[in-house]
């Protein structure tokens, strides 16, 4: 084997077994082979428009096999790799791509004339499709028609995600660069994040997790290190996941409890009738799970479930597992034994075990900053390096973290973060509203829903649906509030502060968590 490889990597399985299968995408299948010689090749054409080490390579697409191509062609090349959700709108994918100083983007879209007008004003050097073609955009498969020379890559791509922030503008997080003398400590965490998550070769993994966020590349990057077979759900339908496990004999998935949520709604007649047996380990995560679902996973499936808690700052700091689900049903995990954790009270002091409070963390993955914004202030990262989570919550006697309540206002739907204050940004731009405020409130299925509630402007009218009009033309619309309530006036303190509390409290006083 040629020396350069690096062990784990795609060239290192390419070269030892080159016809095994690397992904399932629907009925297509790809080679680890096949999946190196495409890198290759676009890796290649990429170098030959002038994309090099350093530069960002974005990805707007479902999950499909192209993105690892991708994925692998940027670590050959040195570049960095921004996942984009395919779901913002144009002029959210502008900001980002004009923030981020992105040279490239690969996308998916059905109709991609609309996004390539709009790339045209953001800077990128090279736009391509992995469908449909469009004027001025680059056919993705014809960047792989050629035969290139091998490269080899030094490690994974560094992953840039955006998050939004607790403003309308979503915040590009650069992952730490860990300098030399921290790298056995960098080491040690993986290895424990590993063992944790129970990883091991020969397991066949169902991704669903989305590849804007840090869940779903993790998934790929992890198992493709060990050589895993990984099958990959463009879209994810319950029944459809019951027949993907049947068929391939998946043994490890990762999902969010909405997913989870939609395979209980199915008849028992449809549960019943799929071998779910090859299942060795779920995940949940991205959200709170209520006991009352975790039950249902473990009676389905097995005692098979993990509980992770993270995000996409800090990286996976808590691991709740299998044997612990229903001794410790609303723990959020143990934190990791690499992971330093402290619970503090509103003037900084730490407090001891079952007290709540403020939950910071440093963790050898965490970030060491966001694009283009100034360095990290004392509120958010202290002196000793400790980064503020925004949660609140309690640590016990044996490190089980348990969540209790959230800092800022951030609403969980179906395992997205959701920040109201763009939502509200938005529907303060109809001329009859003068006042809103958008909450979380509890849903069965997604976990949280957003309701918005409305001062209208003197001598002004406006219909709730004409508001969730409005804002549909101006967010995503997983970001668009499911009701509209107006109300007189909304609560705020003697300063003017939102009393948002007030709000939530009507909606969440019988629920299990207060997030």
């Amino acid at each position: 084997m040629d020396e350069r490889i690096r062990r784990h990597s795609v060239e290192y399985w390419a070269a030892v077994k080159p016809h095994a299968t690397a992904i399932i995408d629907g009925e297509n299948t790809v080679s680890w082979e096949t999946l190196n010689a495409r890198a290759d090749a676009l890796a290649d054409s990429l170098a030959e428009r002038g994309l090099g080490a350093d530069d960002i390579i974005v990805t707007r697409c479902r999950i499909r096999h192209e993105w690892a191509v991708v994925a692998a062609a940027a670590a050959k090349l040195g570049c960095r790799l921004l996942g984009l959700n395919w779901r913002l709108t144009l002029h959210e994918c502008q900001f980002i791509l004009r923030d981020s100083g992105a040279k490239a983007i690969f996308f998916d879209d059905e109709d991609p004339e609309p996004l390539s007008s709009a790339l045209r004003e953001s800077g990128l050097s090279i736009a391509v499709t992995l469908d449909t073609q469009a004027p001025g955009v680059i056919d993705y498969a014809g960047l792989l028609t050629r035969t290139a020379p091998g490269r080899f890559s030094l490690g994974h791509a560094p992953l840039i995600i955006y998050t939004s922030g607790t403003t309308s503008l979503p915040k590009g997080v650069l992952p730490r660069v860990v300098p030399p003398a921290e790298a056995d400590q960098l080491g040690a965490y993986h290895a424990e994040l590993a063992a944790s998550r129970d990883l091991v070769a020969g397991d066949v993994v169902m991704i669903t997790m989305p590849f804007h966020h840090a869940s779903g590349p993790w998934q790929v990057r992890s198992n493709m290190d060990l050589g895993n077979t990984l099958v990959f759900v463009r879209r994810f339908e319950p029944e459809q996941a019951l027949a993907d496990i049947q068929r391939w004999r998946v043994t490890s998935w990762a999902g969010v409890p909405t997913m989870f949520k939609r395979l209980s709604a199915l008849p028992s007649e449809v549960l019943n009738s799929y071998d779910v047996s090859s299942i060795r380990i779920l995940y949940v995560g991205g959200a709170p799970t209520p006991s009352t679902l975790k039950d249902w996973i473990i009676d389905y499936f097995g005692q098979r479930l993990q509980e992770g808690y993270g995000s996409t700052e800090l990286g996976m700091v808590a691991i709740l597992p299998a044997d612990m689900q229903r001794q410790k049903p609303l723990s959020a995990g143990r934190v990791l034994d690499t992971v330093d954790v402290s619970v503090r009270d509103p003037s900084g002091h730490e407090l001891p075990p079952d007290a709540p409070g403020r939950i910071w963390f440093r963790s050898p993955g965490m970030l060491s900053g966001y694009i283009n914004h100034p360095p990290l202030g004392p509120d958010v990262m202290d002196d000793r390096g400790f980064f503020r989570s925004g949660d609140c919550g309690y640590l016990d006697s044996e490190r089980y973290l348990y969540i209790t309540d959230r800092e800022v206002d951030m609403v969980i739907s179906g395992g997205v973060n959701i920040y109201p204050a763009e939502i509200e940004a938005a529907i303060l731009r109809h001329p009859a509203i003068q006042d809103v405020a958008v909450i979380g409130v509890p849903d069965e299925e997604f976990g949280e829903r957003l309701l918005a509630f409305c001062e209208l402007a003197p001598e002004t009218t406006a219909t709730e649906p004409e508001i969730i009009t409005h804002t549909r033309n101006l967010v995503a619309s997983y970001k668009v509030p499911k009701h509209v309530e107006f109300v007189d006036e909304l609560p705020r303190n003697s300063v003017g502060k939102l009393l948002k509390r007030v709000l939530r409290d009507p909606y969440w006083n019988n629920a299990e968590r207060n997030i």
